[in-house]
């Protein structure tokens, strides 16, 4: 008779189950959903293209977290099935079937566990990320243009909706700085654990041979609020840039200047974007990425111990959270969480989730400074 007997696993993945339904609240989840249907059934939704892009956004966001855990529950139900199906058959086939799918359960359970810890103020929100190349050269330009496709590769990997707002090309080769946004159920709660310095060890393609090169990127992650939350910003404290939008190498790939620079003059922060088309629109999504900004910065100040969002980030020797080493060996280490892999092809392909995971569980129980 083969072994089939998961009930010790079973009924603790059930007990994870019970678990995250409770914290995600599914009736709160039903009735936010049926209210937010009624709102985008509404004939004048359009009217208002901006509200009507949130009240879309959001009911989606929670019908995706609604049939996540009721897929969830379904595939429990239907491994209690395949197993009294595989006992009955007395077939090690089946009985292969139901582990790998009890493995795989597992695994969701784990995912969506880390979600649950994902109850800071702004974690719900959406992220805009921001890579800037630092200390090395070429080589920094290079290694930000791969964070920059490492990001990107993750967020479609799990069919998050990502913007790309603004590049700066390097002159030979990556990119100077790269602002992304990340659409998605807690996106900046999952994102945010990525700010830091990044360093990356490897043979230079573009040195001298034999040598190894070291080089920086700093990873900056905000929340993206509403504009009920963003901070008022005067006029009179911006200066407003417009330019031509531009592709690798200076190439145009506009015939106007619908690029938008905005600089706030007393802080000196700085936001450029450049893609959509409309002068008006790219000169609107600024404002509200820097309003963001401000905000977070004003959140520092008044918490300077606890910079629990968007710190100083140096990009430089001494600062950095995980390093990329390609030579001698190979390994992508986090230095806050001691996770690592042995295969970075892998994670700048976007297999990030095991050092997320690893961040959020870090970052709940670091003690408060």
């Amino acid at each position: 008779m083969i072994d089939v007997d998961f009930s010790e696993r079973i009924g603790a993945a059930r007990s994870t189950f019970a678990d995250i339904r409770a914290v995600v609240d599914v009736d709160r989840l039903q009735s936010e959903i049926a209210a937010l249907s009624e709102q985008a059934s509404a004939p004048d939704l359009w009217d208002d293209t901006s509200h009507a892009q949130k009240v879309t956004s959001d009911l989606s966001h929670r019908q995706t977290e609604l049939e996540r855990i009721e897929a969830l529950q379904q595939r429990l139900d239907d491994l209690d099935v395949l197993i009294e199906m595989a006992k009955e058959a007395d077939d090690e086939d089946a009985a292969a079937e139901c582990a790998a799918e009890l493995t795989a359960i597992e695994k969701t359970l784990g995912e969506m566990e880390v979600r649950t810890l994902l109850d800071g103020e702004y974690d719900a929100r959406p992220a805009v990320v921001t890579i800037r190349a630092g200390a090395g050269g070429v080589d920094a330009a290079d290694f930000a243009d791969k964070l920059l496709r490492m990001y990107l590769r993750w967020a479609e990997q799990h069919d998050y909706s990502t913007t790309v707002m603004d590049i700066s090309y390097a002159e030979e080769a990556g990119i100077k700085s790269a602002t992304f946004e990340v659409d998605a159920p807690h996106a900046f709660g999952t994102l945010s654990v990525e700010a830091g310095t990044h360093r990356l060890v490897r043979m230079s393609p573009f040195g001298a041979a034999g040598k190894r090169q070291t080089s920086f990127a700093a990873v900056e992650v905000i929340p993206l609020l509403e504009e009920s939350a963003a901070i008022e910003v005067p006029e009179t404290d911006i200066r407003v840039d417009v330019f031509r939008s531009s592709g690798p190498g200076g190439q145009s790939v506009n015939t106007t200047d619908s690029a938008v620079r905005i600089t706030h003059l007393p802080t000196g922060l700085v936001v450029s974007m450049q893609n959509e088309k409309s002068q008006i629109q790219n000169r609107a999504a600024a404002m509200r990425v820097l309003q963001s900004r401000l905000l977070i910065l004003q959140k520092e100040q008044e918490a300077a111990t606890k910079k629990e969002l968007a710190g100083t980030i140096t990009a430089s020797w001494g600062d950095q959270m995980r390093s990329y080493v390609l030579a001698p060996y190979q390994m992508v280490k986090d230095l806050r969480t001691e996770y690592e892999v042995n295969n970075p092809s892998a994670v700048f392909d976007g297999d990030l989730d095991g050092f997320i995971a690893a961040g959020i569980k870090w970052r709940k129980r670091a003690p408060v400074e």
